[in-house]
């Protein structure tokens, strides 16, 4: 029997490592030809500790750690993309040393995380494909690419845009998109063209997967089928639903907490790993949870501290004492219908039946969440391509409410806008309603997004492609 190997390098940084993973879990199920390696890509500002997650002895799916020989502690993001170039030497030494192996299966070719595509030039160097596996959906693909056109070709950069009342047509959706709902990354230079270069080296794989299922983006992925881009691989949603090591005894309480209640009844309010406010949003938060009278599961974190000297991005942490950032008393008034937490267990929460709606920043993990379990979601993005996320779950698929689709967190200052609590309160009520058009939607592409999943499903027969590709017919 044929065998082969694919080397997975993910981007650094939990969501990524995650997502990775549970695909490469898909394929070496999916076929007992195929092993895998995972190199793990240590940095500084990113909690990389994949071993936290997930066993080192998955069946053929091995775990390298590269070398952590970085000596800045803190990276600024400007030299990102510096630092992944920096580790292709030891990416290089590391996939050496596999094929030394007198039992090392043929290298079929190289998995990219989006971030890491100048890992293809190694890939070049022991003369095997690249592919990508793309984290975000689809639509924000083909964004990237129309991005990258518009600059290469018509000179026309979306930086343009920054401070314009103008839209901006894609391909990847049916309704142009106002600027201010683009990507902050498409608005600053610096950050375009680190975009600009991805796309362009995206254009020189093999493939890409795509974390999204064909019913869910169907316009988008159609929109790259008259477009000179590799074959797309829509092969998700890629899940993983065992969730992230949690201390068992915050969880037990929490989801004791959420036995209580009644089915569909609590909204649950987290912003990912990155999510912060200042203590005037928060208390805007807050009156806005008390005045409504819903029943609240709230995922509260503290912002680092922000120097706009220093480009460094600190993690957010969890509150010592919530009293010295909620309003006088909240916790008392509102005792019998809410609980604010830290960290948040936020795979066990939404596959409760407690659970009726989830404001959410609209990463693409946590908006795949919100559709496999039939949660319906209020969008409050903050950074990364989580406008455009926002944009497309209400405008163009209309699969959630809005809160503020043009939000973005400033990660140097506290000069970033203020929602107030009656927009807040206004997003929460229409999305609780309990028998509206949003919900009934949402309740259906969680149905579709399990069918995806199973044989004969889309993203099944896409996967069956994807390993068609890696073992041609000879």
């Amino acid at each position: 029997m044929q065998k082969a190997q694919l080397v997975f390098i993910p981007s650094p940084g939990v969501g990524h490592l995650v997502s990775a993973v549970e695909i490469a879990k898909l394929l070496v199920d999916r076929d007992d030809r195929l092993s895998i390696t995972v190199l793990i890509i240590k940095h500084p500002n990113f909690d990389s500790d994949i071993s936290s997650n997930y066993s080192r002895s998955v069946d053929r799916i091995k775990f390298i750690d590269l070398p952590n020989d970085f000596s800045d502690s803190n990276i600024p993001r400007s030299l990102f993309a510096s630092f992944i170039e920096s580790r292709k030497p030891r990416v290089k030494d590391a996939v050496s040393n596999l094929l030394t192996h007198s039992d090392s299966p043929r290298l079929a070719g190289f998995v990219l995380d989006m971030f890491c595509t100048c890992m293809i030039d190694v890939a070049n160097d022991f003369g095997v494909p690249s592919y990508i596996f793309f984290t975000s959906g689809a639509a924000f693909l083909s964004l990237m690419f129309h991005a990258q056109f518009l600059h290469d070709e018509l000179s026309k950069p979306t930086t343009d845009l920054k401070d314009l009342d103008t839209e901006l047509v894609v391909p990847s959706v049916a309704n142009p998109i106002p600027a201010r709902f683009l990507p902050s990354v498409l608005l600053n230079r610096d950050m375009a063209m680190f975009l600009y270069e991805h796309s362009r080296r995206f254009r020189t794989t093999k493939g890409i997967m795509v974390n999204t299922f064909a019913e869910l983006e169907s316009f988008a992925i159609n929109s790259f089928s008259d477009r000179q881009i590799p074959p797309l691989y829509p092969v998700g949603p890629i899940l993983n639903l065992n969730g992230n090591n949690y201390d068992v005894v915050k969880k037990t309480e929490i989801m004791e907490w959420l036995d209580d209640q009644p089915p569909s009844s609590v909204v649950f309010l987290c912003f990912g790993s990155m999510g912060s406010f200042s203590g005037d949003q928060v208390k805007e938060i807050a009156y806005a949870l008390e005045h409504c009278g819903h029943r609240f599961l709230w995922s509260i974190r503290q912002s680092p501290p922000k120097d706009k000297d220093k480009e460094t991005i600190l993690i957010p942490s969890d509150y010592v004492n919530l009293t010295d950032v909620l309003p006088e008393g909240f916790l008392d008034r509102t005792v019998g219908i809410g609980k604010v937490i830290g960290w948040a267990p936020q795979v066990a929460v939404l596959g409760h039946e407690a659970i009726g709606g989830f404001v959410s920043h609209c990463g693409w993990n946590s908006t795949l969440e919100s559709l496999w379990f039939g949660v319906p979601m209020a969008t409050w993005p903050m950074y990364a391509e989580q406008q455009f996320n926002a944009f497309e779950m209400v405008r163009e698929l209309g699969l959630a409410v809005e809160i503020k689709m043009d939000y973005k967190m400033d990660f140097k200052s506290e000069n970033t806008m203020i929602v107030t609590a009656d927009e807040i309160e206004r997003g929460i009520s229409c999305l609780m309603e309990f028998d509206n058009q949003i919900r009934r939607r949402v309740k259906e592409m969680s149905q579709k997004s399990r069918k995806a999943l199973i044989n004969g499903g889309s993203s099944f027969s896409s996967l069956g492609r994807f390993i068609d590709d890696v073992f041609p017919s000879e």
